[in-house]
C-alpha cells in the first residue's frame, strides 16, 4: 500500500511541477527580433570580423540595434548595402 501512495504522490507532484513549468514558459518567454535574422541573411556571410563584430550575426544585431553602420562591413557589395539600409529604414521599431 505504501508503494501505491508513493506512486500517487509522485504523479501529483510531477503534474503540479509540469503545470508550473508550462505557465512559466508562457510568462517568461522572450520574443526575438525577426529583423536580425533578415539582416543576417542579407550580409555576405564570410564571418571575417572585419567590421569589428564577432561575425555576421554580431554585425546584424548591431545594425538592428542602430549601434553600427553597414559601411563597416568591408566585403558587402554596394547593392547589398543599399538593400540593407532600405530594409532597416522600412522596418524600424
Amino acid at each position: 500500500m505504501e508503494i501505491v501512495k508513493a506512486v500517487i504522490l509522485m504523479l501529483v507532484l510531477g503534474a503540479l511541477i509540469g503545470f508550473a513549468l508550462g505557465i512559466a514558459s508562457k510568462k517568461l518567454a522572450v520574443e526575438e527580433d525577426h529583423r536580425v535574422e533578415e539582416v543576417y541573411a542579407m550580409l555576405p556571410g564570410y564571418n571575417c570580423g572585419g567590421c569589428g563584430n564577432p561575425g555576421c550575426m554580431g554585425m546584424a544585431m548591431q545594425l538592428v540595434e542602430g549601434t553600427s553602420t553597414i559601411d563597416q562591413c568591408k566585403p558587402c557589395k554596394a547593392d547589398a548595402k543599399a538593400k540593407i539600409r532600405e530594409y532597416l529604414e522600412q522596418n524600424k521599431k
